[in-house]
């Protein structure tokens, strides 16, 4: 029955999209809760197909209470990649506590009571990534805050469709019985493969090009000042170097509060943080093809690049060309000075 395995299948294409969006992010808060969430909602793939697929009424009491569980989880992985100090994070078990209780006691409140934890949570989670770009992701390595914004989106999109899809389905069961709920649950399962497919392929356009700084925006004093901080701190041990390099603790290092890192650097270099770090990466790397011989995938990983594509792609957009051509023709120059002098 084809209703089965897709309620697994689609968790499971869910949290490996999610994992590798993710794997580069070091926030142990925020990684506690994203391993919490992925491992259930797989289970939940599983519940919901041996419910529904092979008739394991057992589980019926579980499912509504793991199914509270997860939008919570998934506010407080992505809220603690934008902040690590999350107040009072306990309070979050309080909707599926709600939910237990129904079950057990006043089943008619389950449905609703869903309906509003995943409405809820999905709108919070979607307001939380309209606040600031991808450098709301802070706590994420620099070329991860891109991918973790759009997972973040993505998943607060699912709660939203799962909000609507399940309350349709309950509208849809109390008029005209459970008969066709297999095959909803195939079509919703079909959506959400579907849309991870698509958030997996779709190009990446939260990372902005640099562009000219509008007159609005133009940098003050204290915007200079904040940049200087920032400077120094990103080569204070050579912190430009560390390949897990996240927004927040760059302004850790630099005792500032991380947007107004972000603000300053966009409205004094027009870049993002990732471009204003990778900048310096890239000057370093011209220095070492220039001056030394090491190969460079060396030099690449020396620098805190940790893709040969990323690496690339940024030194073209700095230089106008690729590693080896600049190498070439910087030694030709080289060569040709050094003649010119002894001549």
């Amino acid at each position: 029955m084809l209703s089965v395995p897709l309620p697994f299948l689609a968790g499971l294409v869910f949290a490996l999209t999610l994992y590798r969006s993710l794997k580069g992010v070091d926030a142990p808060g925020s990684r506690r809760y994203f391993f919490a969430f992925l491992i259930l909602y797989a289970l939940q793939g599983v519940i919901v197909g041996l419910h529904f697929g092979y008739g394991v009424k057992a589980l019926a009491p579980v499912q509504p209470v793991t199914a509270a569980l997860m939008p919570p989880l998934a506010f407080l992985a992505f809220r603690a990649l934008m902040d690590e100090r999350l107040d009072r994070p306990w309070l979050h078990i309080l909707p599926p506590l709600l939910v237990a209780a129904a079950v057990g006691f006043l089943r008619v409140l389950v449905d609703p009571l869903l309906l509003a934890i995943f409405f809820g949570y999905g709108i919070a989670l979607w307001r939380l990534t309209l606040s600031g770009g991808a450098d709301v992701m802070a706590e994420a390595s620099l070329p991860r805050m891109g991918p973790a914004l759009r997972a973040a989106r993505l998943t607060a999109g699912l709660m939203l469709f799962f909000a609507a899809s399940d309350a349709s389905l309950a509208a849809y069961t109390s008029i005209y019985g459970s008969g066709d709920v297999p095959l909803a649950v195939t079509m919703m399962n079909l959506t959400v493969i579907a849309a991870v497919i698509v958030y997996y392929f779709a190009p990446d356009f939260s990372q902005p090009k640099p562009t000219a700084v509008p007159p609005a925006l133009k940098p003050t004093e204290e915007d200079k000042a904040t940049l200087s901080l920032v400077e120094a701190a990103l080569e204070e041990g050579e912190l430009y170097r560390s390949e897990d390099l996240s927004l927040a603790r760059l302004a850790r290092k630099a005792r500032l509060p991380a947007r107004e890192v972000s603000a300053a650097i966009n409205r004094v270099t027009g870049l993002n943080v990732s471009q204003f770090v990778n900048d310096r990466r890239v000057a370093e790397a011209c220095r070492l093809l220039r001056e030394t011989e090491r190969t460079v995938i060396q030099i690449m990983l020396d620098v805190g690049f940790s893709t040969k594509s990323n690496f690339n792609r940024e030194f073209r957009r700095v230089t106008g060309t690729n590693p080896k051509q600049w190498r070439a023709e910087a030694r030709t120059a080289q060569d040709a000075g050094a003649r010119k002098i002894s001549a």
